[in-house]
């Protein structure tokens, strides 16, 4: 696995339940902020970095040497400008992998139904569009990546017992914010994981495979060639 992880969005409810998880697997840890500093401390044995997705110029001495990224960050709804999902989630997207200058693992959060066209949430500054937008971006990246697609996020810390992953976009459902994480921290963790999308779920129960196995039953992503 991976030593030295950004996480992006790393103050935020998700991000800071990743850090969290990454420091308890030893790695060396840095939580990427837009705030001068984080609302509350990170994780004891993780570093607060400060940098904004949507300026290049802060990305660089953070990201430089890194081997693997977690994109997490929260998205605006307005329809232009900074907060907007396209400058979120799709040009700042665009930034970090152009910041990253070694060949880092990356696992971007998205979100369920970005496929769904005329869903009422892409009224919202086009929130849809553009994390599908910014999911293309990173499959078009030649970088090992993984998309996940969580379900309707809910904000227990405590994660359900199992979670069960789906591809296709067409099924629903809620996941905690720690299942989340525990979904991230072993996507970077696990050799079949890299070069799938997928929906992530929360199941009542335990899951009877590891998650290796888990993931190596997905169906591998088709890149279209640019």
């Amino acid at each position: 696995m991976t030593n030295i992880v950004a996480v992006i969005g790393g103050t935020g409810r998700t991000g800071r339940l990743v850090v969290q998880r990454l420091v308890e697997q030893h790695h060396v840890v840095r939580a990427v902020g837009r705030r001068a500093g984080p609302v509350r401390p990170v994780a004891q044995g993780a570093t607060f970095h400060r940098a904004d997705v949507r300026d290049p110029a802060t990305l660089a001495s953070v990201l430089s040497d890194v081997d693997a990224v977690v994109y997490c960050v929260e998205p605006g709804t307005d329809d232009k400008g900074p907060d907007s999902p396209r400058a979120t989630m799709h040009d700042g997207l665009l930034n970090v992998l152009a910041a990253a200058g070694r060949q880092p693992r990356v696992v971007l959060v998205s979100q369920i139904q970005v496929t769904h066209r005329g869903h009422p949430l892409d009224l919202f500054g086009g929130l849809l569009s553009w994390r599908l937008a910014g999911e293309e971006v990173l499959r078009r990246s030649g970088l090992p990546y993984t998309v996940v697609r969580p379900g309707w996020l809910t904000d227990e810390t405590a994660g359900a017992p199992g979670v069960q992953l789906r591809q296709g976009d067409r099924a629903a459902g809620s996941l905690t914010r720690a299942n989340l994480a525990e979904v991230c921290v072993q996507a970077l963790r696990c050799r079949t994981a890299p070069g799938t999308t997928f929906e992530a779920f929360d199941s009542p129960y335990p899951s009877p495979a590891t998650w290796e196995q888990t993931f190596g039953a997905l169906d591998p992503d088709r890149v279209a060639v640019a």
